[in-house]
């Protein structure tokens, strides 16, 4: 994982850390054109996240990218 995932992680980071949900799900279909169930999964998953960094945000969002 590179420094663009981390960048993309940090920023989806902030948007969910404003609570602001809607924008995190356009964030996430403008950055990979992910569909509306994966955008739920991903959030859901980085919600259950006990420390949320950029790191563990890019791992999962690295997942989801290998599955779509």
């Amino acid at each position: 994982m590179g420094s663009v995932w981390r960048h993309h992680a940090k920023h989806l980071a902030n948007l969910l850390g404003e609570n602001d949900e809607l924008k995190a799900h356009l964030y996430l279909e403008q950055l990979m054109l992910f569909p509306v169930d994966i955008q739920d999964k991903i959030i859901e998953d980085i919600a259950k996240l006990p420390r949320c960094n950029s790191d563990e945000i890019a791992e999962i969002i690295n997942y989801y990218t290998s599955r779509v």
